[in-house]
């Protein structure tokens, strides 16, 4: 099978050749495998071979004026989000910070400037879908067309999760603004790709490790609305799509399943009703799995025999009758040792076969 087969065959709950792959790293482990397999600094297309990764992205590029002062010691993106580099004994991150709409009302929310859809280059999406058409080409991200972490790099946090509760015009006016901007350039990017985009990827994060972080009522009141926009414009273009949640967020799959999504994305096997066991027995016969390899577990505190086993255990309950893809939880952490990020890749060719 060619990427693209394996992935597609994967999303729909069927077995493919061999269980497709994914990688996602932060800057620091992404240096430190190119390093490895002595590529240069920018060769991403030659890293991903080595570690036979099914997946490629098709993003436009941001080419509009900037809309948001610089600010010293800060990044300041597109969006006016704000971040700052934090220091950690294994490198290091940049952080959100000053939530520059925190105390904002309506008027300050509905003048702040975002990004228009005019303002992006879509060629590089058809470029990106020509270029990798035998893999499977997505366009999103994990943190694509979500409210709650969204709104909160611009309110922070608690005001984000204030703003579900209490109904705040303020903050619902934020999260449908940035809405229409991405769902359109989702769109435009879609048909700029020419059927080259084989997947959409959105993402809402909707638990701590132990319990749901809203309720069902607040999701149903403001979360599912939102996002069924995403599935209707993948159903428009008969797209999978595929939903990022951290934490314990299986409790919102029944939703997801009636809202379209196809496919769920993170995993993370030590949260509460997360374990592989629990989401194949569960779900399996109506959603597809893209995930599981913690960030937080062998790979990052294990040795490398702690990892294989880890990974031949997941694939001994996910791979039966198809629908499982093997990818990190999050982006790889600095904290891991570089045989035991490579190892998961390396398990897939003793244990990842059909």
């Amino acid at each position: 099978m060619t990427s693209k087969e394996r992935v597609l065959t994967a999303f729909a709950r069927q077995q493919p050749d061999r269980v497709p792959i994914n990688y996602m790293a932060n800057p620091g482990i992404d240096a430190r495998l190119k390093q490895h397999f002595g590529l240069a600094a920018a060769d991403d297309e030659g890293l991903r071979p080595k570690l036979g990764v099914d997946f490629r992205d098709a993003t436009p590029n941001y080419i509009g004026p900037k809309l948001h002062p610089d600010i010293p010691g800060r990044q300041v993106n597109e969006w006016g989000v704000r971040a700052r580099w934090v220091e950690h004994e294994s490198g290091g991150y940049w952080d959100y910070c000053d939530f520059p709409l925190k105390d904002a009302d309506v008027e300050t929310v509905a003048n702040w400037l975002l990004p228009s859809p005019d303002q992006y280059d879509y060629s590089a999406a058809l470029d990106a879908a020509r270029r990798y058409k035998d893999y499977a080409v997505g366009v999103g991200s994990p943190g694509f067309g979500d409210i709650i972490n969204s709104n909160g790099f611009l309110r922070g946090t608690e005001q984000a999760f204030i703003d579900l509760i209490t109904d705040d015009p303020a903050g619902l006016l934020l999260a449908d603004r940035r809405l229409a901007v991405q769902l359109e350039v989702l769109r435009r990017t879609i048909e700029a790709a020419r059927g080259g985009i084989d997947f959409l990827w959105t993402g809402e994060d909707l638990g701590t490790q132990n319990s749901p972080s809203i309720s069902m009522e607040l999701f149903r009141r403001h979360i599912r609305p939102r996002h069924q926009r995403l599935c209707d414009l993948a159903r428009a273009y008969n797209l999978p799509i595929m939903v990022h949640t951290c934490g314990s967020s299986s409790w919102a799959y029944n939703d997801f399943i009636a809202m379209g999504v196809t496919v769920v994305d993170t995993l993370q096997p030590e949260a509460a009703n997360m374990s592989p066991a629990y989401l194949k027995r569960t779900f399996g016969d109506r959603l597809a799995f893209h995930g599981c390899i913690s960030t937080a577990g062998p790979v990052a505190y294990g040795t490398v025999d702690d990892v294989v086993r880890n990974v031949r255990e997941t694939l001994e309950i996910m791979m039966p009758g198809g629908g499982y893809c093997l990818a990190p939880t999050h982006m790889l952490q600095d904290n891991s040792p570089t045989e035991n990020i490579l190892a998961p890749y390396h398990a897939i060719g003793c244990f990842g076969q059909y």
